[in-house]
């Protein structure tokens, strides 16, 4: 079931669907959707991606409609409830980049968690000089950035489905930076002017396959732990970055069964936006709908020593962002 927390700005984008009809883009302000298809001033949009491709020419454009909501009734222009329709992934990206190591604290848990028996450090030492560590990569080093498969998407209340060979899923809620205006060797003070808007991704990890331990010289095997699908929960909204004030001062809470789990600033990353944008660049030609996870806080199933099974039901949240709600069913091996 859908949950209405207070987005920032007077309206966000989505994707839809009317039962079991054809997805399409729609406006979304006041609870209400306003399908987007077919309107030549906005190019005939099919998809959020199409909108995203002309980003600036359509954002005064949407805020214009989204003026509409309170007297559009009964009309060809009229709002359905945001309820009574599905609310799929809000965009289809072409490439899905995900981060990890990013938030000091959950990296200073997991270097903890992880330390080999000959480390006699007293706890409070390691997790000091660990810090430190964190600290001096921030100043000095670049952020740690993996591709995902957007095969792996799936919509912001859908079951998410545990794979019977998952021993160990995991969540990792995030921030997800949409971009807009293509992007390619772009420099941190130009990075967030081709960021469109932000949404919501629960970055699903299967904990006990990161490491390849058959092969360890070759390290992570990000695509076997992480790419399974409905394992990015996407959405609900993408929120227009002209928005949100300061995506660097925005709470990320993942509940689960109702009991909090993740509760952290978006303050406590090591490399912001910005940087993660810039230095996905240098490498890759950032495109329109493209999405960037940033990096989840502490407080993921790896800390708990706690996993998700069958029937689980995780909640999440960032301020301004909307709220997912996920089930998890487990499937039959």
């Amino acid at each position: 079931m859908a949950t209405h927390p207070q987005l920032h700005g007077p309206f966000a984008l989505g994707t839809f669907a009317d039962g079991d009809g054809a997805p399409f883009p729609g406006l979304v302000a006041e609870s209400r959707v306003l399908d987007l298809r077919g309107r030549p001033a906005l190019g005939s949009p099919t998809t959020t991606r199409d909108l995203l491709e002309r980003w600036d020419e359509a954002l005064p454009i949407l805020e214009r409609l989204a003026e509409g909501v309170k007297a559009a009734t009964g009309t060809k222009d009229a709002w359905q409830p945001v309820d009574s329709l599905r609310t799929l992934a809000p965009v289809e990206p072409r490439q899905l980049l995900q981060s990890g190591a990013n938030y000091r604290q959950h990296v200073i848990d997991l270097a903890i968690a992880h330390r080999p028996a000959e480390d006699t450090r007293p706890v409070e030492q390691a997790r000091a000089e660990i810090g430190a560590m964190m600290d001096r990569r921030a100043a000095e080093d670049q952020p740690y950035v993996f591709i995902g498969l957007p095969s792996s998407i799936t919509g912001p209340y859908d079951d998410v489905v545990l794979p019977h060979w998952c021993t160990k899923p995991d969540w990792e809620l995030e921030l997800a930076a949409v971009i807009g205006a293509p992007a390619y060797r772009v420099t941190p003070e130009e990075a967030l002017g081709h960021v469109a808007a932000y949404t919501i991704a629960n970055d699903l990890t299967a904990r006990e396959l990161v490491f390849r331990r058959d092969m360890p010289e070759i390290g992570t095997d990000w695509l076997r732990c992480k790419n399974a699908p409905g394992f990015t929960p996407l959405g609900p909204y993408l929120v227009p970055a002209a928005f949100v004030e300061n995506p660097a001062d925005l709470r990320v809470t993942l509940k689960l069964n109702g009991e909090t789990m993740q509760d952290e600033s978006t303050k406590d990353m090591i490399f912001d936006v910005a940087r993660m944008v810039s230095y996905a660049s240098q490498t890759t030609r950032l495109l329109p709908g493209d999405v960037i996870l940033t990096g989840s806080p502490a407080g993921n199933g790896m800390h708990w020593g706690r996993f998700l099974t069958d029937g689980d039901v995780m909640d999440g949240t960032i301020t301004g962002l909307g709220a997912q709600r996920t089930r998890c069913v487990k499937e039959a091996s």
